[in-house]
């Protein structure tokens, strides 16, 4: 059975354009109802325009589907509650969030002045908590959510000129593996997806040899699964470009242990750095805690 969104209710931050008219329109076609949300500014954030919105809800109204516009920023808390608004006022649910919106103000850490590092979070990171904040109560109400967060490799590997934008994609990134746990019971599965596709926002970043190839529409059949009921994961990173996806993990190696009990010198650490450091029994990072328990069970410090 292909998969499908009828009767559900979605909303698309920064869905006027790239990415997310993309998953947007993807989305519509497969029968979800769609809030397209976008003030219509430039990549870094000013100025705004009704018509980036409406254009692609014309596109999906066209193409036999059903949506509405929401001009608000995500930055703005009112606004973003606002937004959230808009679905219950029009459909009387809301079943699946993307957030996507995003603005660059790249320079290098030493130039960067500390307003275009404030406003790049204010969108990145407050507008996804503003927006998930606002329909938090909605889903757990429904027994039922699906989030998406918009995290960068500019965060995970880093991208020189982008401390704003790798710091405010790497916190959306802690934010879902929090609430991956307080929706569980709930059935509100959060995932990110982390792409890499030509847009206004990257265009000039990527090597022109692929960029042919980096195809908006190739991201957005990951960040649909992530939007469906046949979505089975939470707390995920999927990365995908030119139609190439992986899962994304952050790994913790099996490191050394020093008696607690006695000291622990800096020479001791710098001794056992090549252990430390040695990644031949890494694996994925869960609880650690677990780990340390069970290496001081075996030495006897606890039960």
């Amino acid at each position: 059975m292909p998969i499908r969104y009828d009767n559900r209710v979605a909303i698309v931050t920064g869905a006027g354009a790239g990415l997310g008219r993309s998953h947007a329109l993807l989305l519509a076609s497969r029968g979800a109802k769609v809030v397209v949300n976008d003030p219509g500014g430039s990549v870094d954030g000013t100025g705004g325009a009704n018509a980036v919105a409406d254009t692609v809800v014309a596109e999906i109204r066209a193409a036999g589907g059903e949506a509405v516009a929401s001009y608000g920023s995500v930055s703005d808390e009112k606004a973003a509650d606002a937004i959230i608004q808009t679905a219950m006022d029009t459909w009387g649910r809301l079943d699946i969030l993307v957030n996507n919106a995003g603005i660059l103000r790249d320079k290098s850490f030493n130039k960067m002045e500390n307003e275009d590092f404030r406003v790049v979070v204010d969108v990145h990171l407050m507008g996804t908590v503003y927006c998930t904040k606002a329909a938090w109560p909605i889903m757990r109400a429904a027994k039922y959510g699906r989030i998406v967060v918009t995290t960068s490799g500019s965060g995970t590997v880093g991208n020189f000129g982008q401390a704003n934008y790798g710091a405010a994609k790497m916190a959306v990134n802690g934010f879902i593996n929090v609430l991956r746990h307080e929706g569980q019971s709930y059935n509100i599965k959060l995932n990110a997806i982390s792409p890499s596709a030509r847009t206004r926002m990257t265009e000039d970043l990527i090597n022109p040899e692929v960029l042919e190839y980096m195809k908006p529409e190739l991201v957005s059949p990951a960040v649909a699964w992530m939007c469906s009921e046949q979505c089975d994961v939470s707390g995920e990173i999927i990365a995908a470009n030119a139609g190439a996806y992986s899962v994304v993990k952050y790994f913790q190696t099996e490191g050394a242990q020093f008696d607690p009990v006695n000291e622990v010198t800096v020479d001791m650490f710098a001794e056992a750095w090549p252990q430390i450091s040695d990644f031949t029994d890494a694996a994925p990072m869960g609880r650690s805690r677990g780990r340390l328990e069970a290496r001081l069970r075996a030495m006897g410090r606890i039960k």
